[in-house]
C-alpha cells in the first residue's frame, strides 16, 4: 500500500433491490478501505455479490444503507471501469476507441493522441491501434479495453471478473497488463472474480458469500 489519502471507504455498506417480499439483499453491511497503490481480488462464485460491490465502490449503485465515501477521488475520470465484456464499438478502430471517453469529456483529437499511443503500449497493443474490433482476439479486445481505461489517468481501477470470457491463457495476460499497467500508473486495481488462480496473482484477497464481505480471516 502506497502512502496517501484513502481513495474509498465503506462503511456496513448495504445494497438491497426491491421491496417488501420480493427484495433482494446484493449486499450486506460491506466494511472495506481502497488506498493508494492497493491490489485487491475480491473472489467468489457468481450470484455471491461481488459485481454489486464493485458498483458501489463505483459510485454506479448508491447503498441503501451505511455509507460510501470517495475522500481521495475527484473528476470523473478518477474511476476506471472494466466489465467483463469489452464493449467496444465496432465501427471505430482501436484507436479512436480508446479516445473515445476522452473525446466525450471534451478533449481535442490532437490532445486524445499522446495518451491513447501510452495506453496502448502500456497493454502491448500498439500495433492494433489502426485495426477494427472485429479483426482482433477476444483478449486483445479486452486488452484495448483495458487500455481505454487507462487512456482516462483513472486513480482506481475497478476490474469486474475481466477474464471470464477468456481462456486460461490469455485471461492471464488480461491481468499481466492490469498489473503492469497499474504499477505503472500508480492506480490502485480492484479485480473480482471466481477463478482462484486469477485472485492469486494480487497481494490481499477478500471472499464474498451470499453478498457477505468476509473479514480477512474468514476468507481462507
Amino acid at each position: 500500500m502506497s502512502c496517501g489519502e484513502m481513495l474509498v471507504a465503506c462503511q456496513d455498506a448495504a445494497l438491497t433491490f426491491g421491496r417488501g417480499a420480493t427484495a433482494v439483499v446484493a449486499v450486506h453491511g460491506a466494511n472495506l478501505n481502497i488506498w493508494p497503490g492497493d491490489r485487491l481480488a475480491i473472489v467468489g462464485p457468481s450470484g455471491s455479490g461481488k459485481s454489486s460491490l464493485l458498483h458501489l465502490l463505483a459510485g454506479l449503485e448508491r447503498p441503501t444503507s451505511g455509507t460510501v465515501s470517495r475522500p481521495g477521488l475527484d473528476g470523473s475520470s478518477a474511476v476506471g471501469l472494466i466489465f467483463q465484456a469489452d464493449s467496444l464499438i465496432p465501427a471505430l478502430d482501436v484507436a479512436e476507441n480508446v479516445a473515445l471517453p476522452l473525446v466525450l469529456a471534451g478533449h481535442a483529437e490532437a490532445e486524445t493522441r499522446l495518451p491513447v499511443s501510452e495506453a496502448l503500449r502500456l497493454v502491448d497493443a500498439d500495433d492494433l491501434a489502426g485495426r477494427l474490433p472485429e479483426e482482433i482476439s477476444g483478449g486483445q479486445a479486452q486488452r484495448v479495453a483495458v487500455a481505454r481505461v487507462l487512456a482516462q489517468a483513472p486513480r482506481l481501477i475497478l476490474a469486474d471478473e475481466p477474464t471470464g470470457r477468456l481462456d486460461h491463457a490469455t485471461g492471464a495476460r488480461v491481468v499481466d497488463a492490469l498489473l503492469t499497467a497499474a504499477d505503472r500508473t500508480g492506480a490502485a486495481l480492484v479485480v473480482t472474480t471466481h477463478d482462484p488462480a486469477i485472485a492469486a496473482r494480487l497481494p490481499t484477497r477478500r471472499a464474498m458469500r451470499d453478498g457477505r464481505l468476509l473479514a480477512p480471516e474468514e476468507a481462507s
